[in-house]
């Protein structure tokens, strides 16, 4: 039993952030198996294990649930980008750590990356907004790096770190669907070395 099974067991009321972080993982459970459409609030707060007024509490209905959670998924993806880049001043190195940002996100949780890249509300123009971000975020800390680096003007920049982002997210969600027909790495190295031979072949680091 999780030390937060064991509160609730006792009947201790868990902090906001970590009720909060509770229902959104029982929340993602209920969707990835059911759908949005299908899922229920109920069904929800069962998987909680709390009642419904304390989840409504929380999240005033399905879709305000939905949001929050899909901009947590935003959130985790932006980070692990900005995290590669981080964590080299090798470009040769942070070209495959930005790809591979991208693959372990989706191997990651197969349930995340398809509500950030294959939402069906789309319609809903606050679910656009979320799935949007995770693209210009990503493609904005790319463009900073890029434009600090190889000495391009913002423009050029970003067309790249836009096809980066693109071609990473492309080969990541073919590599998942195709049942993972080779390794992780192998997919990410040749991904990225796809990507270096343009980027790094030519535009070179200024010093």
């Amino acid at each position: 039993m999780t030390e937060m099974a064991r509160l609730q067991a006792r009947g201790v009321r868990l902090p906001r952030t970590e009720r909060r972080a509770q229902l959104l993982a029982a929340a993602q459970r209920v969707f990835a198996a059911n759908g949005y459409h299908a899922a229920a609030m109920d069904e929800i707060a069962e998987e909680a294990g709390v009642s419904k007024p304390v989840l409504y509490q929380h999240f005033p209905g399905k879709l305000d649930l939905y949001i929050a959670l899909l901009e947590s998924h935003v959130d985790e993806l932006v980070r692990r980008v900005k995290d590669a880049l981080d964590s080299t001043t090798d470009n040769k190195q942070r070209v495959p750590a930005t790809v591979g940002a991208f693959f372990d996100f989706v191997d990651n949780d197969a349930g995340a990356f398809r509500m950030v890249f294959e939402s069906d509300l789309r319609g809903e123009p606050a679910v656009q907004e979320a799935v949007d971000r995770a693209t210009s975020a990503s493609v904005d800390a790319i463009t900073e790096t890029i434009t600090a680096d190889a000495g391009l003007d913002e423009d050029k920049a970003r067309l790249l770190a836009v096809g980066l982002v693109g071609l990473s997210q492309v080969s990541a969600r073919f590599w998942l669907a195709h049942h993972k027909s080779m390794s992780k790495e192998e997919a990410v190295a040749l991904t990225a070395n796809l990507a270096w031979r343009g980027i790094g072949g030519g535009f070179p680091l200024q010093h």
